[in-house]
């Protein structure tokens, strides 16, 4: 609740972004009004589960106009990065 800008992703983008892919125009669900281009933002599903943050490739406005396969966010780090470098945690 207390952060400015928040993104969510379609339920067939969630694995990807999880897999530290970055989040394309064809899999935003919905985009906080207002998102400038590079501001940072946290990545939910649509059911408001925080998946992780990233940084917005494209402004709100600019998303509307792109074809579905652009970047809208920059993937930084997600939930599922744990499990994928576990082995090498210390």
């Amino acid at each position: 609740p207390l952060l400015q800008y928040k993104v969510w992703v379609k339920p067939g983008s969630e694995q990807s972004f999880l897999y530290g892919n970055h989040v394309l125009k064809s899999g935003l669900g919905r985009i906080t009004e207002n998102t400038a281009q590079y501001q940072g933002v946290v990545v939910y599903s649509m059911a408001d589960v925080p998946l992780g943050f990233g940084v917005a490739a494209k402004s709100t406005q600019e998303c509307r106009k792109v074809d579905p396969m652009a970047i809208v966010v920059f993937h930084q780090a997600d939930v599922g990065e744990y499990v994928r470098s576990e082995d090498t945690l210390t």
